[in-house]
């Protein structure tokens, strides 16, 4: 995992020099590229807002924004993307060359960029194939804006990433040309011919497979396994771009960005503090109070943002401080921490829930409701393993006073109004599931800067704004090569051969439960959950339904193992993440996680055998 500010591709004592425009030069590019993102955002959330009263005033909304709104998250990931390897912010496994003394260190390094910038512009031949494909069919988003043209960015982005991964391979010019012409030779050999035998496409696998272990981004990894498929079968690579295209403007994937925008003005309007003191005050007289805290806030805000990586970069910073002050030890807080962040993708309006119930064809209140108690149980396991580690530890607790309550809830009013405002856009029939992000942004951006005041609009905002586009960036540019090897595995039917043999050969309905408990923590780990929804889903519901599985009881056991499949190493998302965010050593964390993944694994598996537990309050 790469934390903030060193790179896996960066040689140590090395500095970049001055651009031949001379310092200033890239800070312009830079505030260029942040000014870039920061209005894309804007415009991604007044368009619904502005689409919302229109509805309400003529009748009508702005014509073509909801295209312009999945457009834009588009150019979001891949502007994204750029900055996050401009920052040295891409998702890695690990720093393995440091551990090399030089010569062999900048060698190795050397090498890792090679491949990884070869990889990032065979993406970019992937993307210029789709938009030579959309230029002769002349399509367009809305009048004046060709579809080309929307999807130019896919090619430039990844052409910038393997720009910015050559530059950031060392100091040296020298060095940089010999990476160049090295990811310009493997990248002119994996379009050739020769990689249809299986000896070089084996040989390719395995340098991929060293480059990802030595430290080569994440995303390098999975699109080159892509980018290698698809090219060993003489499949087109403008396949893989296509199916890109198509996840990336979606109509729910704008939530991401929208919630990520909200998550972060909540952030730096210090939400979590109010939160906490309030949390505190409610909670702080039981054994382990701060950590029971924290799962509560954790649970709350990723039930709103929809995406649990975000709860632990937006609010980590100040839990992970308070843990450790109660004199909770830091593996154990390290732990929580990255275990409550896939708390609250049960809960109402937890956007998985809302995409599961749209591709398996369930009425949305009722995924709802089947969620509501997994999700209050799976909160109380980890509440209750919270409260024994606090009486290990001995941690403080907190008198409980009405007073201080009900001063805690006066401070916090406008942040304990959020769900209700985006519970009311929602089910009162007022927004959509974008357009109640929007109204979060809206709400949360309003919160900040006029009524609490902690938020500038010179300062924290648009930091708010740069640092929610390098991470949504970071992870959308590796969602699109997960999607790029999710179509390759669908086009060969990887899925529906294993859904086959488990059909023939599994003739229980509990082993059945329990292979499936062990496929999905699989997918869980190597698949985002909105690809996985988009793509297992049909093929396991008609299985679920020959062995007499509710409908809604199958998709809260999808959506429980795939919580904890953020957790599952060795790719768990929450994992990097919380590597990323804490600046820990990845192995580090998965130690930490450890004993909360196993907890949560009983959890998971009372929800699959007890199906009351899901449908206890549907209708």
């Amino acid at each position: 995992m790469t934390p903030k500010g060193r790179s896996p591709l960066t040689v140590e004592g090395l500095q970049d020099p001055p651009s031949a425009g001379g310092a200033k030069r890239p800070e312009l590019v830079d505030r260029v590229e942040n000014a870039v993102s920061i209005f894309l955002l804007v415009g991604m959330a007044a368009l619904p807002l502005l689409e919302i009263v229109g509805r309400r005033l003529w009748r009508t909304g702005v014509p073509g924004s909801n295209a312009l709104v999945q457009h834009a998250t588009l150019w979001i990931g891949f502007l994204g993307g750029a900055i996050a390897a401009r920052d040295d912010r891409l998702l890695s496994l690990g720093r393995l060359p440091d551990r090399f003394r030089e010569p062999t260190r900048g060698v190795l390094v050397a090498v890792v960029a090679a491949v990884s910038a070869a990889i990032s512009l065979l993406l970019a031949l992937s993307g210029l194939e789709l938009v030579r494909a959309e230029f002769a069919d002349g399509q367009r988003v809305i009048p004046f804006l060709p579809v080309w043209f929307a999807e130019a960015v896919i090619p430039a982005g990844f052409a910038l990433v393997a720009w910015r991964i050559v530059r950031g391979s060392s100091g040296k010019w020298g060095v940089r040309a010999a990476v160049a012409a090295g990811a310009f030779a493997a990248a002119a050999l994996v379009s050739s011919d020769l990689i249809l035998g299986s000896a070089p496409f084996a040989a390719a696998l395995v340098v991929l497979l060293a480059a990802l272990v030595l430290g080569a981004p994440l995303f390098a990894g999975i699109g080159g396994a892509a980018v290698l498929f698809f090219r060993h079968a003489d499949v087109p690579l403008g396949s893989i771009s296509a199916e890109i295209y198509r996840l990336v403007t979606s109509p729910s994937l704008p939530t991401i960005p929208l919630f990520a925008f909200a998550g972060y003005l909540l952030t730096v309007g210090n939400v979590s503090r109010r939160l906490v003191r309030f949390f505190r005050a409610l909670v702080g007289w039981m054994p382990g109070a701060i950590a029971v805290v924290t799962v509560l806030v954790c649970t709350f805000f990723t039930t709103f943002t929809g995406a649990s990586g975000v709860t632990i970069v937006a609010l980590g910073g100040i839990l992970l401080p308070a843990l450790l002050a109660e004199r909770y030890p830091e593996r154990f807080s390290l732990g929580l921490l990255t275990a409550s962040g896939s708390l609250g993708l049960l809960f109402p309006p937890c956007l998985p829930v809302i995409l599961y119930a749209v591709v398996a064809g369930i009425a949305v209140d009722r995924m709802f409701l089947g969620g509501v108690l997994p999700g209050i149980l799976l909160s109380l396991i980890m509440a209750a393993w919270a409260v024994r580690g606090g009486v290990r530890a001995g941690a403080r607790r907190t008198p409980f006073s009405l007073d201080e309550l009900g001063a805690a809830a006066w401070d916090a009013k406008w942040d304990l109004l959020l769900p209700v405002i985006v519970l009311l856009g929602i089910f009162g029939g007022f927004a959509t599931t974008v357009e109640a992000a929007a109204l979060t942004v809206l709400y949360s951006f309003c919160m900040g800067v006029f009524l609490h005041r902690d938020i500038d609009l010179r300062g924290r905002f648009p930091e708010a704004g740069t640092e929610c586009v390098r991470l949504v960036g970071g992870f959308l540019i590796l969602l699109a090569a997960a999607t790029g090897l999710t179509g390759y595995l669908v086009d060969a039917e990887v899925p529906q051969a294993v859904f086959e043999w488990i059909r023939n050969t599994i003739d229980s309905r509990f082993t059945f439960l329990l292979v499936l408990n062990g496929f999905l923590l699989v997918v869980g780990a190597f698949m985002h959950i909105f690809s996985a929804i988009v793509v297992v889903v049909p093929i396991i519901a008609p299985l679920a339904a020959a062995y007499g599985i509710h409908p809604v009881h199958l998709g809260i056991i999808f959506l429980a193992n795939l919580e904890l499949g953020f957790l599952m190493p060795p790719v768990g998302m929450n994992l990097f993440l919380s590597a990323y965010r804490f600046d820990r050593p990845f192995i580090d964390v998965v130690r930490a996680t450890l004993p909360f993944l196993l907890i949560l694994l009983g959890g998971v598996l009372a929800i699959t055998y007890i199906p009351w537990l899901t449908t206890a309050l549907l209708p």
